[in-house]
């Protein structure tokens, strides 16, 4: 499968050297003939007074779970926290294209001097808006390039999917486990993996089989690619895509499934098992501290678990009170970094050995991971 990554929210191939209030307002995106290149003496001026004026661009509709719906519970969180302080505001649907330049410039032109891009497909348009805007701080995310005024955040999915494994190898009856994948890159590869390794921890013998829509959201298509794999003989479900349709195809098809991004168990409350999620609210709280303190400087962030972004909730009374007790047990060992994922020893799905014995994957590893591991079946589609 061939996608064109410019068109969807995209994320990084590598990720660098790496790594309600007051006013909230939604604006629809604005006409092209009202894009500025740069701030205008009016945008300046609005600067000088009152609270910061913060601004989010969103690749997809708010909605009532997934990826932008984090974003933006995160973005209300952080507003409630600083009442009267900051002022924030957002687009959604903005597409991964050259209309995202536009976008941003126009929230420039606004007033805002600190802009957030969810989606790795902004990165390039950020940019641009970054040498102009001087005096503008931007914020990507799971982007990898910076500049003086631009920095970049993610967070370690791959924590969360490693966390539903242990789940789900403790739950499948058939011992094969089923992902519906968005895009083939290494951030989605990586979750898969870890979901795998997560699950083998306590059932060496589960297998996962994966099935790629080739886009972040689209329902039918997740739909499709969830019965395709209950076809196939998975009794457990995981995905890397944003809506909630493969955790209620489960659930009609009676068989169990996890909420990916944000909690999901009111889509599928009978299959559902746990919802691996993000939390934005603490880094959105120091981006915006940092900026009104004058502290914040161009530096890339990538935070799990340890930091209180990721988690795994709503576990269900399914789920054997070990099972339970394990979990908890990995979360503690991510936070006080006596429990590592990628360690070995790992082989990849040839057998050929990745990790040594004790070998810990550094960062450099897990941002181009472009393998299966063991039990992982099936080829991995062109990027």
């Amino acid at each position: 499968m061939t996608t064109n990554t410019a068109a969807l929210r995209t994320r990084p191939l590598v990720f660098g050297l790496l790594l309600l209030g007051l006013g909230c307002e939604k604006r629809a995106a604005p006409d092209a003939g009202q894009v500025a290149t740069a701030p205008t003496a009016a945008a300046e001026k609005s600067k000088e007074a009152g609270p910061l004026k913060v601004a989010f661009a969103y690749v997809g509709p708010v909605g009532d779970a997934g990826w932008t719906f984090a974003h933006d519970k995160g973005r209300r969180e952080a507003e409630a926290e600083l009442a009267g302080k900051v002022k924030t505001s957002f687009v959604e649907n903005v597409p991964e294209a050259a209309d995202a330049e536009r976008v941003i410039r126009d929230m420039v032109e606004q007033g805002n001097t600190l802009i957030f891009g969810t989606t790795f497909g902004y990165m390039e348009p950020m940019l641009k808006v970054a040498a102009d805007a001087k005096n503008v701080k931007l914020e990507h995310a799971t982007g990898y390039k910076t500049a003086d005024n631009m920095r970049t955040y993610d967070s370690r999915t791959y924590e969360g999917a490693y966390l539903a494994g242990v789940i789900a190898g403790a739950m499948t009856k058939t011992k094969t486990l089923g992902v519906v994948g968005s895009i083939p890159i290494p951030e989605v590869i990586r979750n898969i993996d870890s979901f795998t390794l997560g699950a083998q921890s306590v059932n060496p013998s589960v297998k996962t089989k994966v099935v790629w829509v080739g886009k972040w959201f689209d329902p039918p298509k997740e739909t499709d690619a969830a019965q395709a794999l209950l076809d196939q003989g998975a009794d457990v479900l995981m995905q890397n895509t944003d809506s909630s349709a493969v955790l209620q195809t489960a659930e009609k098809a009676g068989k169990m499934a996890f909420g990916w991004d944000s909690d999901m168990s009111r889509f599928g409350p009978k299959a559902h098992l746990a919802s691996a999620i993000i939390d934005w609210a603490p880094y959105y709280k120091k981006a915006m501290k940092d900026a009104l303190e004058g502290t914040w400087k161009a530096e890339q962030t990538w935070w799990g678990v340890k930091e209180g972004a990721i988690d795994i909730v709503r576990i269900s009374d399914q789920v054997p009170a070990a099972t339970k007790a394990k979990v908890e047990e990995i979360k503690q060992g991510l936070r006080d970094g006596t429990f590592t994922i990628w360690k070995g020893p790992i082989q990849d799905q040839s057998g050929k050995e990745v990790l040594k014995a004790g070998e810990v994957g550094e960062t450099r590893m897990l941002l181009g991971i472009d393998f299966y591991v063991k039990g992982v079946e099936g080829k991995l589609t062109a990027k």
